[in-house]
């Protein structure tokens, strides 16, 4: 038996053991989600280490912060698509040996986790039931009348079936205004009988969405509590907790998605948490990214695990704002290019664009999310030469981490773009993926070979093909969150991460004319970073539908300080003193008549300034440069939110002592690079010894544990205070 094979078994063992234990919780009245998720406080006594884990669809990366010792450490191991948490346990045993440190020295985990979204994606969630109002059991076949695609669209578009089907919804006899005022009182007596039909029909979670629930959620809670008593095993998600918002078929879907991966993501953070507490002490804390960027404890993770479908992404945005803060850039565009996958997002003064929806495959939930695109488009990403079409196409089908790129010799085959860069020696083939993964250069060209053969060219120029498709792809992207949002990418630094990101930043600098780009340190693990440096964060929002004209400032400040209250109290429940805690507000604005809304954000010291008319000045701003007018009409409030985060997390200085212009010191060995047409002579970089002031003239590769770095001919490299590498055209103007 295989080592992999004997701590799979293990694992397996001491997961029954822990679902038995469950078990035997519940049978007894007691709750598992109270037992394993209660909030944990810092212990005071340790060494106080706190480690980010970002799980990819190829690696995991880990990134350890020793703020006593003034140290972080970085690992990588492969990731374990069958079960995740095996690729974070191994992670953690490897990055504790290579810190020397024992397990129990970490007080903090802090995860970013592809679990919900994986579970929408690949439909493996649960059996949902659906609790509605009488009158509304048809809500979500309804839907909203959106089409994807072009004109033509409906013709070819198969709609998904709703997550919770039609046959599995109960109408419960009952009704409330729009003002929370109760019309029709709820017939307990009926939905009784009603939910225990429903409840013994083998569902595995329960959704509770009532129409105008959100104005007032008596209803809903006693729903709620009534299920419990019928079947206290099935979790139950209530819309007014999830999404206490207007608009029933948003709401609506928005719970059922966080019902559909409850029961999957609860099991996943009960494991991890329990494997941490064993192997860490019971003082250890585990938070999860949010989509949004901020952090939630593991409770309300498991609770509403609809606002994780985008944490791995975020975790990316979170290490790009640490970095740009670092180096003093408040401009950037992220791009993030892993083995499976690329995500980019725009960020303007320090700040990431957000939005309140987040679609995952053809699911959408009203969720706040960094606006973050993603393209099948990364390493393991595969090259192929359709028989019809005889034209090169890359993507978005993946090799994944299993059996992975021709060049990991772990049993693939397949030409994937990881193997045209190490065809164009962008990746020397004596460079160690994760510091121990060996790749292989003939393997490498005997997959792109077979590209090369089917068009009838050179294997140099069909890595290179491959290299332009895969570049094309992901600058699509990148205009979706600049040109098509109105902004110029020439405005903004292009910062290039992930295992992939660096071997392409510099040529897709040169696609879009961002500059410079940045290449921080750590690129393969800056995921991690962001998990160990965000912040806990919560809100709280408020339906409101007015007109400016019909309120008045002081009305407004007292509902969004009431709103400010309500979020602030369950950051102080997770320990954050109030005076630690920061806020903002955001504020739901529209035209009046209009069906669309955009979300203004605002300080409390700007709307105490500026106040609504501040508020629709911001809003007539945005309007203008997304659609590019503005109009002279009365506008209309539709909802109000509190947005509340913790105190910032301290982290490790990297700055260091400059030193000369020349990177000699750092020169390992000659190497050639096939770049436009052309092999180039080149230099290897060990990225360890350069220092700030150092400049590297391409072409060059830059190596380093976690991931490789290509400066193109014509550019050179700077590196900055911090140790970011600054990648310019020769030549160039350093304006920025």
């Amino acid at each position: 038996m295989s080592g992999t094979d004997e701590l799979i078994r293990q694992y397996e063992a001491r997961l029954a053991a822990f679902e038995e234990r469950l078990r035997k919780m519940e049978t007894t009245g007691g709750s598992a989600t109270a037992a394993l998720a209660q909030p944990r406080r810092r212990s005071t006594g340790g060494t106080g280490l706190r480690l980010g884990v970002d799980v990819g669809g190829t690696f995991t990366d880990l990134l350890l912060l020793d703020e006593k010792n003034g140290r972080t450490i970085t690992a990588k191991v492969p990731s374990t698509p069958s079960d995740s948490s095996i690729g974070v346990l191994n992670g953690i045993e490897k990055i504790c040996r290579t810190a020397g440190i024992d397990p129990t020295d970490i007080t903090e985990v802090l995860h970013g986790t592809t679990v919900a979204t994986n579970t929408v994606l690949t439909s493996s969630g649960a059996l949902v039931g659906l609790v509605t109002t009488k009158g509304y059991r048809d809500t979500l076949q309804i839907a909203r009348s959106f089409v994807p695609g072009g004109l033509g669209g409906w013709v070819i578009w198969n709609k998904a079936e709703p997550l919770a089907p039609l046959e599995l919804t109960i109408e419960a006899d009952e009704r409330m205004d729009a003002q929370g005022n109760v019309l029709v009182p709820l017939d307990e007596a009926q939905l009784r009988r009603d939910l225990k039909e429903l409840l013994n029909s083998g569902i595995e979670a329960l959704t509770i969405a009532l129409f105008n629930g959100y104005t007032n959620d008596a209803h809903e809670r006693r729903i709620a509590e009534i299920a419990q008593e019928i079947a206290p095993n099935i979790p139950v998600s209530t819309s007014a907790s999830v999404m206490p918002e207007m608009y029933e078929y948003e709401r609506t879907e928005t719970t059922v998605v966080n019902s559909y991966v409850r029961p999957v993501v609860s099991k996943y953070v009960h494991n991890l948490q329990s494997e941490l507490r064993r192997r860490m002490g019971d003082d250890v804390l585990l938070q999860i990214l949010r989509s949004d960027g901020g952090l939630s404890s593991a409770q309300a993770a498991m609770e509403q695990p609809v606002n994780l479908l985008m944490s791995g992404p975020a975790g990316g945005v979170s290490g790009a704002l640490w970095i740009a803060k670092q180096a003093d850039f408040k401009n950037l565009l992220t791009f993030d290019m892993g083995g499976t996958s690329t995500d980019v997002a725009l960020i303007q003064n320090g700040v990431a664009r957000t939005r309140r929806e987040t679609r995952v495959g053809d699911v959408t939930v009203r969720a706040p999310s960094i606006d973050v695109r993603t393209v099948g488009a990364g390493g393991g990403s595969i090259a192929y030469v359709p028989e019809l079409t005889k034209a090169l196409r890359v993507g978005p089908q993946s090799a994944g981490a299993d059996p992975g790129p021709a060049a990991y010799q772990k049993g693939g085959v397949e030409p994937t773009v990881t193997d045209a860069n190490v065809v164009l020696g962008y990746l020397p083939s004596d460079a160690k993926l994760g510091g121990d993964m060996e790749i292989s250069r003939p393997k490498a060209e005997t997959a792109v070979k077979t590209i090369a053969d089917a068009i009838g060219i050179s294997v140099e120029d069909a890595a290179e093909g491959i290299i332009k498709i895969v570049n094309e792809n992901m600058c699509g992207a990148l205009r979706l969150v600049s040109v098509e949002q109105g902004y110029d990418p020439r405005d903004f630094a292009l910062i290039g991460f992930g295992g992939a990101g660096p071997l392409h930043a510099n040529a897709l600098s040169r696609l879009i004319n961002s500059w410079p780009t940045i290449i921080p340190p750590g690129p393969g693990v800056l995921c991690a970073y962001g998990d160990a440096t965000t912040r806990l964060r919560n809100e709280a929002t408020q339906t409101y539908v007015t007109s400016v004209s019909g309120t008045s400032d002081a009305e407004i400040s007292g509902m969004l300080k009431d709103l400010e209250d309500s979020a602030g109290e369950d950051l102080t429940a997770e320990g954050v003193a109030r005076d630690e805690q920061d806020v903002f507000y955001q504020i739901d604005i529209r035209y009046k008549g209009q069906g669309m809304k955009l979300t203004v954000d605002v300080s409390p010291e700007d709307f105490a300034r500026e106040g609504l008319k501040g508020v629709a000045s911001r809003f007539d701003a945005e309007h203008e440069q997304l659609f590019t007018f503005a109009l002279d009409a009365e506008h209309e409030l539709v909802g109000l939110r509190a947005v509340v985060q913790g105190a910032e997390k301290n982290f490790i200085n990297t700055e260091g002592a400059r030193g000369a212009k020349s990177a000699e010191a750092a020169k390992v060995t000659k190497t050639r690079m096939y770049a436009d047409a052309a092999w180039h002579d080149a230099f290897i970089y060990d990225r360890s010894k350069l220092v700030p002031g150092n400049e590297v003239q391409g072409p060059a590769v830059v190596t380093e544990m976690d991931s490789t770095s290509v400066i193109l001919p014509g550019h050179v490299g700077e590196i900055d205070d911090v140790g970011n590498i600054l990648i310019w055209p020769a030549g160039h103007s350093r304006n920025r």
